[in-house]
């Protein structure tokens, strides 16, 4: 009877295992291939969450947020904007390549259509799919605002908040949650009254939520910057939010 029981939880584990394993997903923007991260429950009708991950790529903090969505309930897919070859290999790279996309917002935004897509083609309910995004991830998700996207909420997690200023401001539709550091040095006092008040003259739904004694990424485990008590504030305000908007 041991020796089963023993096997019994062994089985258990190893499914528990399985099931939060990321799945990789092969699509495309034209010949430039892309290669995203879906969880497990892909096909299940449920909820969905897309990832917009950090300036070095797809990292463990976006895939960790994906098995740890996947537990609340929502399909996650890791978008990949750069695509094959063009993975950034130290910071001075990320930031050329990261420049790049922050420069040609149109592409950005393609790059999250296409991510969307693949979302919704793993099982992700239409009516009800949100943005989550870090860093300059955390820009893309106000750029999937400000596309118009047919989404119900971003977040935007220590994200830029700047665009250029020939931008106008326009109507923003869907829900926006931004979670600033306070310590971003990123973020000046002018751009953040230039992103309150591109909210404002959008007549979005929107809230700031400011974390004390942070760096810019201060959820992220492995960053100099990390604070655990505020990056666990953090994902709670995430998961409330997402709650709200998609269930």
């Amino acid at each position: 009877m041991k020796k089963l029981f023993i096997l019994l939880v062994g089985m258990a584990m190893l499914q528990t295992v399985s099931a939060q394993e990321l799945k990789a997903v092969k699509y495309a923007d034209g010949a430039q291939e892309l290669n995203g991260l879906v969880t497990s429950n892909a096909g299940k009708n449920l909820p969905g969450v897309l990832i917009l991950p950090a300036w070095m790529g797809i990292d463990d903090e976006a895939k960790t947020a994906a098995l740890e969505l996947e537990k609340q309930g929502y399909i996650a897919f890791v978008a990949d904007i750069y695509g094959k070859g063009n993975i950034p290999t130290d910071f001075a790279s990320a930031g050329k390549v990261a420049g790049q996309f922050k420069s040609d917002y149109a592409l950005y935004q393609k790059r999250i259509s296409l991510a969307l897509a693949q979302l919704k083609k793993a099982g992700a309910q239409g009516s009800k799919i949100a943005v989550i995004g870090y860093c300059f991830g955390g820009t893309g998700a106000l750029e999937t605002a400000r596309a118009g996207f047919d989404v119900t909420g971003v977040v935007s997690i220590h994200g830029g908040l700047s665009k250029a200023a020939d931008r106008p401001n326009a109507p923003i539709k869907t829900k926006v949650l931004i979670e600033n550091p306070a310590e971003d040095r990123g973020v000046t006092k002018e751009i953040y009254d230039q992103q309150v008040q591109e909210l404002k003259d959008g007549k979005a739904d929107w809230q700031i939520i400011t974390y004390a004694n942070c760096g810019h990424t201060f959820t992220n485990p492995t960053s100099k910057e990390y604070n655990e008590v505020m990056a666990k504030r953090a994902w709670n305000h995430t998961l409330g939010f997402l709650a709200e908007v998609l269930k």
